[in-house]
């Protein structure tokens, strides 16, 4: 298990940076290159990145690689690191799909350390990358347990000690794709499902589901492994899990509020209870002083650093009593349409298109539904 270093002596506090920048194309680091040129921004501080890309979200979808294999060479240059041993230090967590206003962007993680000063108390960030999960443990219990070990440790890194001071989990976790899925025949073992598309699914419920564990959210009961994907009573409204190819090892930022941290960051996150949920959106945003009536105001649009949000398209085939046909369509993928839907509703209510909508939420909220994090710079 590989976490960032630890927090720093009692004179000193930490300082998360989050610096939301736009790009051109999937490969396009410009924006940040600019910052780590002028000296705005440390590639050593650097500790993660989440990503919306204009892929199609899917198994095949390799703006992700594209848009981590450039991310990886550009800290590269900036440290003097090898990019091989970056990827097992710096979380890069993309979902690919920017439906309709949604808007290609990434969001940069910098920690940084100052003298203390004040009580303290503002928005933390802690990392962890598990060593590489092989194909017969995705979407089984030892997939949630080692999510759980990720999640306890990047809280611990962060310095978050209470399960309830953390605001929001993201999660990145491989699939079984076919030759992954021939590789474990090939030693002897049997993988959970050797559908691509299904192992993605098995992967987000596996990681729901340790992130839940992790947080005192459900026991850790490996009879509860025939649940993923069945009951989806369980799970944790705070977490977002996503799943590619293109990672072997389960990747872990934790955001929350640490009294060991300062600056003006902090976060808001509620449930939606489904495709129309405003109120869950005005609500994530209440919570860190910001007030949509019906949209934020200019002013405290400006306010807010990074947006995310998980969603689903509802499996009975509803919303609010209405028949949908996401799920019929053979045309549209499902998630399609759902990131489009909610990306669109979320973004008129904060005056934003650079909002990170991610669908496969099995697990992450209300069925049906999910969940929006909003972190951004508190009033004095």
């Amino acid at each position: 298990m590989h976490s960032s270093p630890s927090l720093k002596s009692d004179n000193l506090r930490e300082r998360l940076v989050v610096r939301r920048l736009t790009m051109a194309h999937p490969g396009d680091l410009s924006a940040l290159a600019a910052l780590l040129d002028a000296g705005e921004m440390a590639a050593n501080d650097i500790v993660a990145v989440i990503g919306k890309t204009e892929g199609n979200g899917g198994v095949n979808d390799f703006t992700r690689g594209y848009f981590t294999q450039s991310l990886m060479a550009l800290l590269a240059r900036h440290t003097g690191k090898p990019a091989e041993a970056l990827l097992r230090q710096v979380p890069c967590v993309l979902s690919g799909g920017t439906e309709g206003v949604l808007s290609p962007h990434y969001v940069v993680f910098a920690r940084t350390s100052e003298p203390a000063s004040g009580s303290g108390g503002a928005l933390a960030i802690g990392t962890a990358i598990s060593a590489p999960l092989p194909a017969h443990d995705i979407g089984r219990w030892a997939h949630v347990r080692s999510a759980a070990a990720a999640v306890r440790a990047a809280m611990d890194q962060a310095g978050i000690e209470r399960p309830e001071d953390v605001r929001f989990v993201q999660l990145k976790c491989p699939c079984v794709t076919s030759a992954r899925a021939q590789q474990a025949a090939a030693i002897g073992q049997t993988v959970r499902t050797a559908d691509p598309g299904r192992s993605m699914a098995y992967a987000r419920a596996a990681g729901a589901f340790g992130t839940a564990v992790a947080l005192g959210e459900m026991p850790d009961d490996p009879r509860l492994e025939g649940a993923m994907l069945e009951d989806f009573s369980l799970g944790s409204f705070r977490a977002s899990i996503s799943s590619g190819v293109e990672v072997d090892a389960i990747e872990a930022i934790v955001l929350g509020h640490s009294e060991r941290w300062q600056g003006p960051l902090r976060m808001g996150c509620a449930p939606m209870q489904d495709a129309l949920d405003i109120a869950g959106v005005t609500e994530a945003v209440r919570e860190i002083g910001l007030l949509a009536s019906p949209q934020l105001a200019p002013p405290d649009a400006a306010r807010v650093a990074a947006v995310f949000v998980k969603c689903e398209p509802d499996r009975r085939g509803l919303v609010r009593g209405m028949r949908h046909t996401m799920l019929d369509d053979t045309d549209i993928n499902a998630q399609r349409h759902i990131r489009g839907a909610v990306g669109g509703l979320v973004a008129g209510v904060l005056g934003e298109t650079q909002i990170f909508v991610s669908g496969g939420a099995e697990h992450q909220g209300p069925d049906g539904g999910g969940l929006v994090a909003v972190i951004a710079h508190v009033v004095d």
